[in-house]
């Protein structure tokens, strides 16, 4: 980092700039800028950024990150570098993801035996702690920011013509303004196909003589004093156009190790001089280098960044004692720098652009017949969105918006965290972790035909399994399969975990209401066997998918115990939590329902397995029977969130946990009362347990319960509400979080009305689930007998009358393109994979009405033009 002088000039001199922002009315423009996507699809503003989760314009590639305020003179661009955290071994060599010691296992068994036999004997079937089970978190960590980029321009004068743009058709971030004689842009981009970040500063004349213009000096550094608590790294010159940061996240001597190399390149032949520049080192400093270009008649000059840490996924195991240490990353960063400035701007630029397209916009767009508003800046437009009134084109760009937010943070080794791959600071609220914010953030993955979901898939393989395994044997005696305990804490987060292999029950303290949740695994298997539905991919499947699945269901199929409470011969959970609510019981119907697709998926995915264990899939279909399905209707009509008749008309938790079998499960949408009948329970109709659902639907409220100050709950709720088939309670819902918890970058808030909210991503990608299930339903059904019904336009708000979707996705390997028009579809095509190997039957409705059938034959075309 900078030594404490140049620090402090650096932000001396952005606090000049930003009161020269304030002082120049002429800087803003009042129509979108000149390079804006003539389709309308990207974000806009008239003023350079100042609050990084408000303001800031972010870009990324999985590996890298960096959040773009859009500066004049001086750029500070906020890095991130996927996977680097503290905590975990590197801070703490006896770190073993908040698991107990395996001398404590006989101990722990009897505490297990005590609780579960206190619940059975309670006369309310509760209990008030298991604090007992929990262990403290250690050395847990936190995602962590990784400095800035200060990118200054040797220019002087009044500034105007000042626009900053989010293009997402071409997934670039940019600033435009004029000052003096001189026109500047800057563009900056993360390339999926070089894991390399570009930042380009180009000039040219803005005077009506035609002659090439000169870039003033440049000056190229970092600094990681704006990233309150990173250590100050060494910053050294590689070669004469190269700065090398290396340091460490922490100040323990262990700590992870990172490296960000910055390489400066101008247009070729234009005799400027790129010169790396070793700065005095004050006593006691760390070295500090800049990089400056002078001279010549360069007009274009950009800079490439690459970054990455020691830690190695695949160190998460026993072989490797669980300490996730790989090789320092030097030695894999110069390769993959060489490669993305080998050759020309341009050619990053097209490459950046090819690959973008072939990720995002090729398999998939979107149209809700919105028209682009090109006069009226984002910010403003969304300080005027109104709820139930809506804006569809603001709607259209948050959809696209949640959709480049997880290709551009899901593609790298880890996948999308609680803030996809942008955090600034070194502590980050809830330590951007793997929350269910990990399972809400890849709702719409596959539907949308965006296939980013592997990183997820390996991290459950290589962080979670592993010490799992552990876990499952010291906390609950049971030698198969593994178990994660994540916390259910603070979103709809029922699936965090560090990327240390965290599994243990977080404590100390009375921690049930959010760490008592070992259905976490479960809950992450619904993304495995969807991943597997929706693109048949049978060498995945028996290579990764299957083997993450049959070890959850032999840890559930030991857990699940005789409900000695009722004593009505059902397989129950206990001790259990409903997420994040705090009743000590048995039976939650959350986990009931979660477990019972579960083993669905076991005998749904068997024969492409390759698996010939006969017996466990016997062994799931018996337990499965004898199940509690989780669904009981309650006294007020409600369907119960617990087997214990508890539930109050009330209770306006944030959470839908009793409500997961109606989105993103099935255990209710698609409910079979021959299937789902709980041991004596009398079975009941589809009808009565969809309306049980709405009405505990209804009486959750609009998500601004306690704690109700985040879009997650409200976009959640949409989904739902979408199910049902109300398309006015869909919509008021989907409006409302937009209206109440997204800001003017239409980055989704945490307490967004607070002067410093967090970001949180789960809403941003939450968001497009839930339009999509508004315009597309085709919920799973418990056995490949059962017909896929599709449901065209089920909860169509008459704001999006007219619209289109192309290359969306259904079960049974199935891509569909749909039109229509006056609020009602005019054409849709499905098309089945070619590589299709069991063929199911799909029926198709709109308005209630069947339309017609086919089955997934390999090739087949099927398309409807009367409805």
């Amino acid at each position: 980092m900078f030594g404490s002088q140049w620090a402090t000039l650096l932000w001396l001199a952005y606090g000049l700039l930003s009161l020269f922002r304030f002082l120049t009315p002429t800087m803003s423009i009042s129509n979108a800028p000149a390079g804006f996507p003539t389709s309308g699809n990207g974000l806009w503003y008239s003023t350079p950024g100042i609050e990084w989760a408000k303001d800031f314009m972010p870009i990324g590639n999985g590996y890298l990150g960096a959040m773009i305020p859009g500066g004049i003179v001086q750029e500070r661009t906020q890095l991130n570098i996927e996977t680097l955290w503290s905590g975990g071994p590197f801070d703490d060599p006896a770190y073993n993801g908040g698991n107990k010691d395996l001398s404590e296992l006989s101990g722990t068994a009897q505490i297990m035996q005590g609780i579960r036999e206190a619940i059975f004997s309670s006369p309310t079937g509760t209990i008030d702690n298991i604090e007992d089970l929990t262990t403290p978190a250690g050395a847990y960590g936190s995602y962590t920011g990784s400095g800035y980029l200060f990118s200054t321009v040797n220019a002087t004068g009044p500034v105007s013509e000042y626009a900053r743009w989010l293009d997402l058709d071409q997934g670039l971030a940019r600033t435009s303004w004029s000052q003096g004689n001189a026109s500047y842009l800057r563009t900056s981009f993360c390339s999926h196909s070089s894991q390399a970040c570009v930042e380009h500063l180009t000039t040219t004349s803005s005077s009506f003589v035609i002659f090439p213009h000169s870039l003033p000096a440049l000056t190229y550094a970092f600094s990681s004093t704006p990233e309150v608590g990173l250590p100050a790294p060494n910053v050294t010159c590689l070669d004469s156009n190269t700065l090398s940061v290396r340091g460490q996240v922490s100040q323990v001597p262990t700590s992870m190790l990172y490296e960000l190399l910055f390489r400066v390149s101008v247009a070729s032949g234009l005799g400027s001089n790129i010169q790396c520049i070793s700065l005095p080192q004050t006593p006691g400093g760390t070295p500090n280098a800049t990089i400056q270009v002078t001279g010549g008649s360069v007009s274009e000059a950009w800079i490439t960044w690459v970054g990455a840490t020691d830690y190695s996924i695949d160190a998460g195991g026993p072989a490797s004692n669980f300490t996730f240490r790989g090789d320092d990353p030097h030695g894999r960063l110069v390769p993959i720098l060489s490669s993305a400035t080998s050759g020309s701007y341009q050619q990053s630029f097209n490459d950046h652009i090819s690959s973008y397209n072939a990720l995002l916009n090729e398999p998939f767009s979107l149209s809700l017949g919105q028209s682009p508003n090109l006069t009226v800046p984002t910010d403003v437009l969304k300080a005027g969105y109104q709820v139930d009134k809506g804006d569809p084109y603001l709607e259209w760009l948050t959809f696209n918006l949640g959709r480049y937010l997880l290709a551009s943070s899901a593609p790298g080794v880890l996948p999308s965290n609680l803030q996809g791959v942008w955090a600034d600071g070194w502590a980050n609220p809830w330590s951007a972790d793997s929350n269910i914010n990990i399972q809400m953030n890849y709702w719409s993955a596959d539907m949308t035909n965006l296939d980013v979901s592997r990183p997820l898939f390996n991290y459950f393989e290589k962080t979670w399994a592993p010490r799992g395994e552990y876990t499952a044997k010291v906390l609950y005696n049971i030698s198969r399969g593994w178990v994660t305990h994540n916390e259910a804490c603070c979103l709809l987060l029922l699936g965090l975990s560090n990327i240390f292999g965290h599994t243990g029950m977080k404590g100390g303290g009375n921690t049930a209401q959010w760490a008592n949740y070992p259905e976490a695994n479960a809950w992450m298997m619904i993304h495995v066997w969807d991943h597997f539905d929706y693109y048949n991919d049978v060498t995945w499947w028996q290579s990764q998918g299957w083997p993450l699945l049959k070890g959850v269901a032999e840890f559930h199929l030991e857990k699940l115990i005789p409900d000695l409470h009722f004593n009505d011969s059902t397989l129950v959970v206990a001790p259990c939590n409903s997420p994040e609510q705090e009743p000590i019981t048995l039976g939650c119907a959350h986990a009931q329902q979660l477990i019972w697709q579960l083993f669905n998926a076991v005998e749904k995915g068997f024969a492409a397995s390759g698996d010939n264990d006969y017996a466990f899939l016997q062994e799931v279909q018996t337990t499965r029977a004898k199940m509690d399905k989780g669904l009981h209707i309650g006294s007020w009509g409600q369907l119960q969130e617990w087997k214990v008749g508890m539930d109050s008309p009330s209770d306006t938790h944030r959470h839908l946990s009793h409500l997961i079998g109606l989105y993103p499960g099935y255990a209710i949408a698609s409910y079979d009362p021959t299937l789902q009948k709980s041991g004596q329970y009398t079975s009941y109709t589809k009808d009565e347990i969809l309306k049980a659902a709405t009405i505990s639907l209804l009486h959750r409220g609009n998500g601004t319960g306690p704690d109700g100050d985040a879009g997650w709950e409200k976009a959640w709720r949409a989904a739902a509400w979408a199910q049902i088939g109300d398309a006015e309670a869909f919509y008021h819902l989907l409006t409302y979080t937009l209206y109440q918890d997204f800001g003017p970058s239409l980055l989704s808030l945490y307490d967004p009305n607070s002067l410093y909210p967090f970001f949180q991503i789960d809403a941003n990608l939450g968001y497009p689930a839930a339009v999509m299930n508004a315009l597309i339903q085709a919920p799973d059904v418990p056995t490949l007998d059962a017909p896929l019904d599709v449901v065209l336009l089920p909860a169509l708000p008459s704001q999006w009358s007219t619209g289109s979707i192309r290359g969306a996705r259904v079960r049974g390997g199935v891509s569909l393109t749909l039109a229509w028009s006056g609020g009602k579809p005019t054409n849709a095509e499905f098309r089945v994979d070619p590589h299709v190997l069991i063929p199911r039957l799909i029926r198709v409705s709109y308005g209630g009405k069947g339309i017609g059938s086919f089955t997934t034959n390999p090739g087949h075309v099927e398309a409807y033009t009367r409805f």
